[in-house]
């Protein structure tokens, strides 16, 4: 695992399995403006690496705003099909309001996404999966 970028709020890394993926880790709350802005540079990133998972460990994250999270479905799903991402690992997190409203924005998602989406509590097998392994 390479670390690619590390923010106050997240660290970005690069686990090699039989495939690529991007792990963000976020390590707290997080404005509008920087969950956008951290999340589009973590696209760049994907882009770079050629990845085709993606693990997102939101055990730590704090609230995230519904719009925030219409925003990812429209603005950055779609950069993700275009990377070709194959599987999207979520670590749920703690936050129970965060945990309901990140959960419900999955399941819309996961009805109209191409890449198979799923929820995990150990993050062993959430970048196994997420790699292929």
């Amino acid at each position: 695992m390479h670390l690619l970028a590390t923010y106050p709020y997240l660290n970005l890394y690069l686990y090699e399995g039989t495939s690529r993926a991007i792990e963000a880790q976020w390590l707290g709350f997080v404005s509008s403006s920087l969950l956008r802005q951290a999340t589009l540079d973590c696209v760049e990133h994907a882009r770079q690496q050629r990845i085709t998972g993606w693990i997102a460990d939101d055990r730590l994250l704090g609230p995230v705003r519904p719009v925030d999270l219409e925003w990812i479905a429209q603005q950055v799903f779609p950069r993700l099909i275009e990377l070709g991402v194959q599987r999207f690992a979520r670590l749920e997190g703690v936050d129970p309001l965060n945990k309901l409203l990140i959960g419900q924005a999955q399941e819309t998602a996961q009805q109209q996404m191409p890449f198979e989406l799923l929820a995990f509590t150990n993050l062993t097998a959430a970048r196994n999966w997420a790699c292929g392994d």
